[in-house]
C-alpha cells in the first residue's frame, strides 16, 4: 500500500511539472508553499493591414503641406488638388481653395525643396466666377465637388511649354455647366507673381460634363497635344496653335451622351497631372478605383509611347498610392488621393495630391527606380486609337 501511495505522488508531481512547462509564459505568483498562476489580460487592438505596394513612393512627414486657414475667408474650408510646375530649382504650386462663400478659387504656393512650403499667397491668384450671367432659361444640375457647390474653378492642371504656363481646369458656373476651360500666363509674370492670366475660353462643348484634361509639355510631331480620355481608349487631339480653340471650336470627348460611354472602364476616373517625358516614354498618372474597393480613389501609372502617345507601353498592375493616412480620410470625401500635379527635381519624382477633398499633400520617389518598377508591370487592356485634328 505504501508503494502504491508513493507511485501516485510521483505521478502528481510529474503532472505539475508538465503543467508548468505549458504555461511558462504566464505570470507566476509564489505564495507560502503554493504556486498559483495569474492570467494576463490581453487587449486586442484592431489592426488594419495595408497592401504592400512595390512602388517606393514616400509620403512627406510634413503632410499635409497645405491646409485650410480659418482666418483666410477664401481658403477657410479646403485647400486641395494641387498642380505644379518646376522651374529654376523651385516647385510652383497652384491649388484649389474653398472658403466662406463655397466658391472655388485658386491659391499659390512655392516649395524650394519639393517637400515643404516656402511661400504662399495671401489672396487668391485666379478666379472664375460667372454666376452673374445666369439665365433663368437654363436648367440646373445636381453637382458638387470637394464640398464646394458654389461654382468657380476646380482641379487645375498646369503645363509649362516654352515661355508660357498653360492651365486647364474644370469650370462650374454654379447651376448647369461643368466644362473644361483654358487659360495661360507668361512664365516671367507667373514667376514674378504678376497674375496677368489670359481670358479663359471653353474648350469642351456646352451641355456636357467634362473633367480631367491635360496638355503635354512638348509639342508632338510639331503640334500641341491635349489628352482628354484614358478609357475606353486613349484620346488625344492635336493643334498647330491653341488659338484654334477660340470658344466656338471644341474638343469632343467621352461623355454621358456618347456612344462610347457604356464601353468605358467605370472604375477609371480620369488622368491626373500633365504627362512627364522620360527615357521610356510619357509617364501618365491616373485615378482609378478597384472592384473590391470601389469607394476609394487610388493613383495608378502608365507609360505612353513618346511619338504616338495613344499607344500604352506599360501600366502598373496595382495602385502606386492608396488613401491610407488620416489626412486622406478625414475631410469632405473619405478615401481619396487625387493628384493634379507632378514634377521631377534632382532625379526625384514629386507627386502633389489632394487628401480627402480637404488638404494638399506630397509623396516622392527616385524616378529611375520608380520607372523600372513600372516597366516590369503587365501591359494593360486599354485600347488605343489616333485622334487626328
Amino acid at each position: 500500500m505504501v508503494a502504491l501511495k508513493k507511485k501516485k505522488v510521483i505521478k502528481k508531481k510529474l503532472k505539475v511539472a508538465t503543467k508548468k512547462k505549458i504555461v511558462v509564459k504566464k505570470r507566476v505568483i509564489k505564495k507560502k508553499g503554493k504556486i498559483s498562476f495569474k492570467r494576463k489580460r490581453v487587449v486586442k487592438k484592431r489592426v488594419i493591414k495595408k497592401k504592400i505596394i512595390a512602388f517606393d513612393l514616400k509620403r512627406s512627414k510634413k503632410n499635409p503641406i497645405i491646409e485650410p486657414k480659418i482666418n483666410k475667408y477664401w481658403e477657410s474650408k479646403a485647400t486641395f488638388n494641387p498642380t505644379a510646375i518646376y522651374h529654376d530649382g523651385k516647385v510652383h504650386i497652384i491649388y484649389r481653395a474653398i472658403g466662406d462663400s463655397d466658391h472655388s478659387v485658386l491659391g499659390y504656393a512655392r516649395s524650394d525643396n519639393g517637400l515643404t512650403i516656402s511661400e504662399s499667397s495671401s489672396a487668391p491668384v485666379y478666379f472664375h466666377f460667372s454666376s452673374q450671367n445666369k439665365s433663368s432659361s437654363l436648367s440646373s444640375i445636381s453637382y458638387s465637388s470637394g464640398g464646394g457647390g458654389g461654382g468657380g474653378c476646380e482641379d487645375p492642371r498646369l503645363t509649362l511649354l516654352g515661355d508660357k504656363v498653360y492651365m486647364l481646369y474644370t469650370a462650374f458656373n454654379g447651376w448647369e455647366s461643368v466644362r473644361i476651360a483654358l487659360t495661360s500666363i507668361n512664365l516671367d509674370d507667373f514667376i514674378s507673381k504678376r497674375w496677368n492670366w489670359k481670358e479663359p475660353i471653353f474648350i469642351s462643348p456646352p451641355g456636357q460634363v467634362h473633367k480631367n484634361w491635360v496638355i503635354f509639355p512638348e509639342k508632338i510631331r510639331g503640334k500641341y497635344a491635349i489628352l482628354h480620355s484614358v478609357s475606353p481608349k486613349i484620346m488625344i487631339n492635336y493643334f498647330k496653335s491653341l488659338d484654334e480653340l477660340d470658344g466656338t471650336n471644341f474638343i469632343h470627348s467621352i461623355h454621358q451622351g456618347s456612344h462610347l460611354w457604356a464601353e468605358r472602364d467605370r472604375l477609371i476616373r480620369g488622368v491626373g497631372p500633365a504627362p512627364i517625358k522620360t527615357k521610356y516614354g510619357w509617364l501618365v498618372l491616373y485615378h482609378k478605383m478597384e472592384k473590391h474597393d470601389s469607394h476609394r480613389y487610388k493613383l495608378w501609372a502608365m507609360i505612353l509611347d513618346e511619338k504616338d502617345p495613344t499607344k500604352v507601353l506599360y501600366n502598373s498592375s496595382q495602385p502606386i498610392l492608396e488613401p491610407d493616412e488620416w489626412y486622406e480620410n478625414e475631410g469632405y470625401k473619405s478615401g481619396v488621393v487625387y493628384s493634379c500635379g507632378a514634377v521631377v527635381k534632382d532625379g526625384q519624382l514629386f507627386v502633389y495630391y489632394g487628401g480627402a477633398d480637404k488638404v494638399s499633400c506630397v509623396t516622392s520617389a527616385d524616378l529611375n527606380k520608380f520607372l523600372k518598377e513600372l516597366i516590369h508591370s503587365k501591359v494593360p487592356k486599354l485600347s488605343s486609337k489616333k485622334n487626328k485634328k
